[in-house]
């Protein structure tokens, strides 16, 4: 029996990678999809060490043009897509004063976070619809709490990853009845370069009480979620939101 296959998107570091890690440690062959020309060596060594074929593509999910390479590379290393993780993605341009929000800024928010993750989901459903194969099949999308929590400071991220989780509630309904699990991954608080900038003001928020769990969320902590729900033991759960974010989103008075 062959080994399953995943496609992450964003997958050359931080939460991206740390899916890749726990995919190929979870016995999946790894496709990552990313901006860079190339893969590192040391980023395919890591991935291979862990018994994994890997392959690298450079996709720029804002556009819709690249999204046809990519279903073909992933078909042709491994035979068929079995897993796609939506994990690219940006932060705000600016953060500031909403009334300040710059239409530019909203549109590549929008166009990377929603726009381009909604087409390259849809094109990687109709794929693996062509392509059945004899293993689980999921696509799973990187959210964050913002997608409830507002924050005004931000609000085209805030709407970006709002607009994703309706696309994952309809993408699960059009794909259960096709024995595909579409589920969403909600990050709070973690530690990668996106969140190194303001590193100091969620450290002073954190010891405030801010998140329950008293501590950063640390990316493997999303993978190891990743990895399970891309394993299918939860297939019966598909549409469902998983919160990794120590307590962070729960309402409290």
């Amino acid at each position: 029996m062959t080994r399953p296959s995943a496609i992450i998107t964003g997958g050359t570091r931080g939460i991206g990678l740390a899916c890749a890690q726990a995919l190929a440690d979870s016995g999946f062959d790894i496709l990552i999809a990313d901006l860079a020309d190339q893969a590192s060596d040391e980023l395919a060594a890591d991935i291979i060490s862990r018994g994994s074929k890997f392959a690298y593509v450079r996709c720029d999910i804002a556009d819709l043009d690249d999204h046809p390479a990519l279903i073909a590379a992933a078909t042709g290393a491994f035979g068929r897509i079995d897993c796609l993780v939506n994990n690219a993605g940006v932060g705000a341009a600016m953060r500031g004063d909403l009334l300040d929000l710059k239409p530019e800024n909203f549109d590549r928010t929008l166009d990377i976070n929603l726009r381009g993750t909604v087409f390259l989901s849809q094109a990687v459903a109709k794929a693996m619809l062509a392509t059945p194969g004899d293993h689980t099949k999921s696509i799973i999308t990187i959210t964050s709490v913002s997608a409830e929590m507002a924050s005004s400071e931000r609000p085209d991220y805030c709407i970006s990853k709002a607009g994703l989780s309706m696309w994952v509630k309809n993408l699960a309904l059009r794909l259960a009845p096709e024995d595909i699990g579409v589920f969403e991954v909600r990050p709070g608080i973690i530690r990668t370069d996106m969140t190194s900038g303001v590193a100091a003001k969620y450290d002073a928020l954190i010891d405030g009480g801010l998140v329950p769990a008293k501590r950063w969320g640390e990316a493997a902590d999303i993978g190891a979620v990743v990895a399970t729900l891309a394993g299918g033991k939860l297939g019966f759960s598909t549409g469902s939101i998983i919160n990794v974010d120590g307590a962070l989103s729960v309402p409290r008075l």
